[in-house]
């Protein structure tokens, strides 16, 4: 089954899911179909990822260069465009692909962004479009910007209903905080697994995103059965 944006899941079904062993951030055409990438918004993330528009779109960092012995602080040096042997590195990739499809030369390209939580705890946050790239200074530095969007098309192999019914991205701290309330578990059963983030009033009906009093954790079945009772 389809994961669906707002799930809950560890990090080896995570991997189980891309069929990868995901072990960086930034995964360029991971498959043919779409590539993939992983953030964080919390209080000492490494980057600094944003959710903006109301929960419409993310501004994804890029990465730095890795650390090695006796190497600069890879905070201190310009995040990379290419590789010590000329190629392009995620950041390249990522960067070429926004600004082929900003010029209007290809299809924007799909994303699924997996966030971070808390440790061993992920969601699946939907599926994206890369719609623009851009360098910027930031602490003596330039760092590479990403603008993804969530999805309002058909992805060939990864697009699903639940895919184009996801407009909106539930902010970080409000899943802390609903996360914390119901202690990680369903708000129905007591359940632990198979969680997801759920609006009790969907945004379609004037539900918001942003409060953490209109946000619930319900398993699987529970969610089920809910939307199949919504009219």
């Amino acid at each position: 089954m389809a994961l669906v944006p707002g799930e809950v899941i560890s990090y080896l079904q995570m991997c189980a899911e891309e069929s990868a062993s995901l072990q960086r951030g930034m995964n360029f055409k991971l498959r043919p179909s779409h590539s993939v990438v992983l953030m964080s918004v919390r209080a000492g993330a490494p980057y600094k990822d944003l959710v903006i528009d109301d929960g419409k779109a993310l501004i994804y960092e890029g990465h730095d260069v890795g650390r090695t012995p006796g190497g600069p602080d890879p905070k201190k040096v310009d995040q990379p465009m290419t590789s010590p042997v000329g190629g392009l590195t995620q950041n390249g990739l990522f960067f070429q692909a926004a600004q082929v499809a900003k010029a209007g030369k290809a299809p924007p390209e799909y994303v699924r962004v997996y966030e971070k939580i808390r440790t061993g705890i992920w969601v699946y946050a939907g599926l994206f479009r890369l719609v623009d790239a851009w360098q910027e200074s930031a602490n003596g530095r330039n760092v590479f910007k990403f603008r993804l969007e969530v999805s309002d098309e058909t992805s060939p192999a990864t697009a699903s209903t639940a895919d184009l019914q996801h407009t909106r991205i539930i902010p970080t701290t409000v899943k802390l905080e609903v996360w914390k309330r119901d202690k990680g578990k369903c708000v129905k059963c007591g359940s632990s697994e198979n969680l997801h983030f759920d609006h009790d009033i969907p945004y379609s009906k004037g539900g918001s995103s942003l409060l953490a009093a209109n946000i619930q954790l319900l398993c699987a079945d529970h969610n089920l059965a809910k939307h199949d009772h919504l009219e």
